[in-house]
């Protein structure tokens, strides 16, 4: 890092690999790896003004007003002031400069809050606490329970048994379930010996820094022997240690290497779609003002040849200078005086709308969050009308769109439905808060978390129902999850799926509680009692089995298997007796996927001794053979897991975010297009889809885009086109405009009906590839919402990326985790979620509040409303300058092209500052057409920001030709009005000073008018300001009019008089109403004319709202409508493959539980337990216990019951 901040070291060539020392600092700087220090601030205090002002004279109007400013103080070129330029240009710069400085102490701030935090580094055989940023690659670090990892580091050692830890990785991908990893058990053994580890010399050899969060490949050679490294055996920055006292572990990647980092992706500074048209529209009107000025200046050389030589005998020419050379000085005057076509203010004006509009959003109170103490924030100003031209909203789903917190809504159990509540009558009703709760106390090992409120399933296990208790034996035996209880009676588990640990809970308060686990063993509490069964084999789960299985043996000897999985692999194999009883639960199923809930079957199957003490022996030889292990064990799992009975069916609720789905449902009648970009499996995601109305059962169709090579995903993509659209396939994608680079824009293609899209992460790493881009892009935006599961944070960025470079549209990205740092930063607008996954995502974002529904709000209120009032600003404020300036064009042809000015000076220097800036601020600030509640009646409102029809070229040029036709009755009316015009008393008032008089205050009258039509909403501001401006006008002219000043300083004030001697006549106020009628008339005809013959969607609403005349009436609340669902499955489940071999060898295990107490017994209940308590036998619901569903046959289960076993 250069003094100037700038990295002027000769970049090192491209890492190919890492290679590192342990403990050898000398040897790891030889490669001159980064250090621990993050930098995300841009200037220091010497690189702040030199930096500052070259980025803002990057701006063409800075480097105009400067230039102009040059020519100012040119005496012979000049007729107006230096200081009506170089004022509000010091003005602009250092407002400009003192927002960037605010903006980049909060990153230094940030920054060395970071990079301060203190760690334990093993240095010369000591651990020393040293600041993160002085961590180097090769360090060797100690970290303690709840900190978060300094860098991304190599697990050593740990004090839980065989070296496992527990990290939580909100901040990087917003999950707070725990995940274990475990070091290599020859670094294990150092445990937390000091010697040891100082001692150890390891080298590692490992890939180069990348953003893969998912991956790691790389070797440990010590001693002579060379270990594999994987991912499980690293810890990233950003992960926080749970659960664990301490760890060490070795420094692979630091600072801007770490995966977190290098997943920030680079920032880039966000202009606005207006911004970008402005500075197009800013080079016309450059353009625009060189041809004014060149033909004036031919004109003034045309003069001086013809009649200016008449006057040199009293007027003689400076110097000598030729006709020539006076038109070339004539031409810079006129450019100076015609300078206010761009004025300076427009972008002070500009920069003070964007504030007052970001506050709007600081402010709302309907924004805010109370439950987290959350308000929504504006951490970008400059984008507040880009939010009312969003296109695409690319969204994370965990955190974003859902709470990541499971439920156990329903159940379906041997036949029969519960979960749902009825009334006396039988008739179903909606559950809300109020809705009475199962009452657990007769549990005392409770969740008193969990809510249930379907009594009849809590009686049929009081009642003993051998179905219902099958059934949550199963769910407290088929699992790994961990639990680790602190005190007596206080369970906490730690599930690595929030899917497991809802299920484990749910066992827990119906009376099977899951209390602790060993390598060969699962204790559960049944219904008081405690039991111990023998854990035989895990099957494990994975994403092509799609289930789990355990292998368990009962205290009383009985083998048993217990199978949790989808139902589309389930059913291929139950036995034959259980197809009725399948196709009654296959309704349920349907019902609950129609509900948007995440579905499992449950099975069992008794085992033979003798078969299973042969299929054992087969199983430990598949395990521990080294050829084809993985397809001789799914052999095994398919033969064994056969014939099974069926037991129900769960139905969770991944529960959504409140008011998601109503959100997504505004956001699509607005006609915007929203995308989930998801790192959850398929299943999972496409079942949220359906749950917060992304997908819907009304969709003519949903495609999975899953071909495992590039052929199998274009021939996917192709069929879903042709589906939609038959000539689609063989055509080519219709270009639209040629962006810069010469990209083309790819236009939309119309499709009957409605469509959704789903692609896996393979799939879509093959549809990014450059030659399937665009049929990738062409087929998802057909789509009415697209789905892509198992992305990277790279791949989202990409897609954004790619919907940016082919499509002329404005795209939003929401996240609230690391992992979509770079999809924020990438899209044209960033939304973080504060919520408690971190802040890594609020931290790159440029709008951030805690609920996803808040969305339509920003979007639909805060962004319409913006873009409207910005558009709104920019038509009136081009007219009102463009008429000010065109009557100086006119004037130009009867002064001889001499530039003088048509105005008094003083009017030139306060036209914009004071006597217009106020009202049409008014006007921007608190303007609107309708208001937040019709906003969200008629989503469709929003429609006209995304196609840009509100300011666009074709707009500007339309104010240009209105401006133009003002300033010719600005200018010939007065003329002709005031030649050869007396006053009352006979006395001349046609002089140049009266003149300019009036057509100044025909100008505020006319401009004034304007603005009143341009305005919808009338407040008691905007009213103060449009009269306070002209009262302003009028007392600032008599009063510099007035013969005190003219004493004090002529020169300066020279107009004495011309006010009182001219607005008292009667002729010069009919001309002024003359001139207004004639400015306005044309307006008000066009826009009678428009409104009758062809009104836009913001006329309609605002008719109905006249006919209203009064407030909307409240939206009506959505029905509950209780839905089947045709789709085959609603089966998600989060959890990964590879838990069960951790559990099965031990690995997986915390310290020894600790010893149970007495008041669970052995044998019989256990005190305070009471299964047939006062409501035993009584059903609230009114229905039979028990109940089965019709010609279901008996199972074996109906005749079993618990024996208590006297041994245990």
């Amino acid at each position: 890092m250069s003094f100037f901040g700038l990295d002027c070291v000769r970049k090192r060539e491209r890492e190919l690999e890492r290679k590192l020392r342990a403990n050898d600092r000398e040897f790891n700087l030889s490669f001159k790896y980064a250090t621990n220090a993050i930098k995300t601030s841009k200037y220091n205090l010497f690189t702040f003004l030199p930096l500052n002002l070259f980025e803002q004279f990057q701006r063409i109007a800075n480097a105009y007003f400067l230039f102009l400013l040059v020519l100012q103080v040119i005496p012979q070129i000049s007729s107006l002031s230096w200081f009506t330029t170089v004022v509000p240009l010091v003005l602009v710069l250092t407002v400009t400069a003192a927002k960037d400085a605010t903006d980049d102490i909060n990153r230094h701030r940030s920054d060395n809050q970071v990079n301060n935090r203190k760690v334990q580094v093993l240095i010369d055989r000591k651990l020393r606490s040293e600041k993160w940023m002085n961590v180097q690659v090769g360090d060797i670090i100690k970290l303690e329970n709840n900190q978060f990892v300094t860098a991304d580091i190599l697990l050593l050692s740990s004090s839980e048994p065989l070296n496992l830890v527990y990290i939580e990785t909100a901040e990087l991908d917003g999950e707070t379930n725990l995940k274990v990893k475990q070091a290599l058990p020859v670094t294990g053994d150092l445990g937390d010996d000091v010697e040891k580890l100082a001692d150890f010399n390891g080298e590692v050899l490992c890939e180069p820094p990348n953003n893969r969060l998912d991956r790691f490949k790389g070797a440990l050679t010590c001693d002579g022997q060379k270990h594999p490294l994987d991912n499980e055996k690293v810890l990233l920055r950003g992960c926080t240690l749970r659960n664990t006292e301490w760890c060490f572990g070795l420094v692979l990647f630091g600072g801007p290497e770490t995966k977190l980092m290098q997943n920030c992706g680079k920032s880039t500074f966000k202009r606005t779609s207006i911004d970008r048209l402005m500075n197009v529209l800013v080079l016309c009107i450059f353009v625009f003002l060189g041809f004014m000025c060149t033909i004036l200046a031919a004109g003034n050389s045309v003069w001086e040849n013809n009649q200016g030589s008449n006057f040199t005998v009293f007027l003689p020419r400076q110097d000598g200078n030729s006709a020539a050379f006076t038109a070339f000085l004539t031409f810079w005057s006129y450019v100076i005086i015609l300078n206010t076509l761009v004025p300076i203010s427009l972008y002070v004006s500009v920069e003070i709308i964007r504030l007052g509009n970001s506050f709007y959003i600081d402010w709302d109170r309907k924004m805010y969050y109370a439950r987290s103490d959350t308000p929504a924030e504006a951490r970008t100003t400059t984008l507040n009308e880009e939010l009312g031209q969003i296109k695409y909203i690319f969204s994370d789903k965990t955190g974003t769109l859902t709470q990541n917190i499971m439920t156990f809504n329903k159940c379906s159990i041997n036949g029969k439905c519960y979960g749902d509540v009825f009334d006396y009558t039988g008739q179903r009703i909606e559950i809300t808060e109020h809705t009475e709760r199962v009452d657990f106390s007769f549990n005392p090992l409770s969740d008193p978390r969990f809510v249930f409120h379907d009594h009849a399933l809590v009686e049929a296990v009081k009642l003993q129902s051998p179905e219902v208790q099958a059934f949550f034996r199963l769910l407290g035996l088929c699992h790994t999850v961990m639990a680790e209880e602190k005190r007596e009676g206080e369970l906490h588990y730690q599930a690595q799926s929030p899917d497991e640990g809802a299920l484990v809970t749910a066992a827990r308060n119906f009376g099977f509680v899951f209390r602790s686990r060993t390598p060969d063993s699962i204790c559960i509490v049944e219904m008081g009692q405690q039991r111990s069964y023998e854990l035989l084999a895990i099957l494990d789960f994975n994403n092509v089995r799609k289930r789990m299985s355990v292998i368990v043996r009962s205290p009383e000897g009985k083998l048993c298997l217990y199978c949790k999985g989808a139902d589309t692999i389930i059913y291929e194999r139950l036995h034959p007796s259980c197809s009725k009883l399948m196709d009654v639960t296959t309704e349920h199923l349907n019902e609950f996927a129609g509900e948007g809930l995440r579905t499992l079957v449950l099975a069992y199957k008794d085992l033979e001794e003798e078969y299973f003490t042969q299929w054992q022996r087969r199983h430990h030889e598949a395990s521990t053979t080294l050829d084809d292990r993985e397809a001789r064990l799914d052999q095994l799992y398919e033969e064994i897991e056969t014939g099974l009975m069926l037991l129900g069916a769960t139905a969770i609720e991944d529960k959504l975010q409140d008011g998601v789905p109503q959100t997504i449902e505004q956001l699509s009648k607005a006609d915007i297009k929203i995308w989930v970009l998801t790192g959850d499996k398929q299943e999972t995601a496409e079942n949220i889809g359906y749950s917060c109305n992304l997908l819907r059962e009304e969709m003519n169709d949903v495609f999975i885009i899953s071909g495992n090579s590039p052929e199998d995903v274009r021939e996917e993509l192709r069929h879903a086109r042709t589906s939609m659209k038959p000539d689609a396939a063989d055509t080519e994608p219709m270009p639209g405009r040629t962006l810069g680079k010469g990209v083309k824009v790819i236009a939309d293609e119309a499709v009957n009906g409605e469509y959704g899209l789903v692609i896996n992460g393979p799939s879509l790493a093959y549809a990014l590839e450059r030659r399937m881009e665009l049929d990738f892009l062409r087929t998802a935006c057909m789509c009415k919402s697209v789905i892509c599961c198992r992305v990277t944070p790279l791949q989202k960025a990409q897609v954004v990326q790619l919907v940016k470079k082919y499509k002329q549209v404005v795209t939003l990205a929401i996240g609230d985790g690391a992992n979509d740092v770079s999809m924020i930063k990438e899209a044209h607008i960033g939304v973080g979620i504060s919520g408690q996954e971190g802040m890594q995502a609020v931290l790159s974002s440029d709008y951030t509040f805690a609920q996803f529904r808040f969305l339509q709000r920003l979007l639909l209120v805060h962004g319409r409303w913006s873009y409207l009032r910005m558009c709104k600003f920019l038509s009136y404020f081009f007219y009102k300058n463009f008429t000010f300036t065109f009557v100086h064009f006119w004037f130009a042809f009867f002064c001889g092209f001499s530039a003088q000015t048509v105005y008094d000076e003083w009017f030139i220097t306060l036209y914009n500052l004071m006597y217009t800036a106020l009202p049409v601020l008014g006007m921007s600030l608190f303007d609107q057409d309708v208001n937040d509640a019709w906003s969200f009646q008629h989503p469709q409102l929003y429609v006209p920001g995304q196609l840009n029809l509100y300011f666009n070229k074709k707009a500007f040029f339309k104010c240009a030709l209105h401006s133009c036709y003002s300033s010719m009755v600005l200018f010939f009316v007065p003329y002709a009005a005031m030649q050869d015009t007396v006053r009352d008393d006979g006395k001349d008032v046609a002089d140049y000073q009266s003149f300019a008089l009036l057509t100044q205050t025909c100008l505020m009258f006319t401009v004034s008018i304007q603005l009143g039509l341009e305005m919808w909403y009338w407040t008691a501001v905007n009213t103060f300001f449009v009269l306070g401006s002209l009262a302003m006008y009028f007392a600032v002219t008599f009063t510099m009019y007035s013969n005190g000043l003219f004493l004090i300083l002529p020169s300066a004030f020279p107009f004495i008089g011309t006010a009182r001697n001219s607005l008292n006549q009667p002729n010069i106020w009919l001309t002024i109403l003359l001139t207004s009628t004639l400015c306005i008339l044309p307006v008000v005809t066009y826009r009678f004319l428009l409104i009758q013959l062809c009104p836009t969607i913001n006329n309609q609403v605002m008719f109905k709202v006249r006919q209203a005349k009064a407030s909307p009436p409240p939206l009506p609340r959505r029905a509950r409508i209780r839905r089947t669902s045709s789709r085959r499955s609603g089966y998600a489940f989060s959890h990964a493959q590879g838990y069960g071999d951790l559990v099965t060898s031990g690995r997986f295990l915390r310290r020894p539980a600790m010893s149970r107490s007495a008041a669970f017994t052995h044998v019989g209940r256990a005190t305070g337990f009471s299964p047939m308590g006062r409501s035993a036998g009584y059903s609230p619901t009114g229905r039979p216990q028990n109940a089965k569903a019709p010609d279901v046959e008996v199972t074996s289960l109906q005749m079993y019951r618990t024996i208590n076993d006297p041994a245990l």
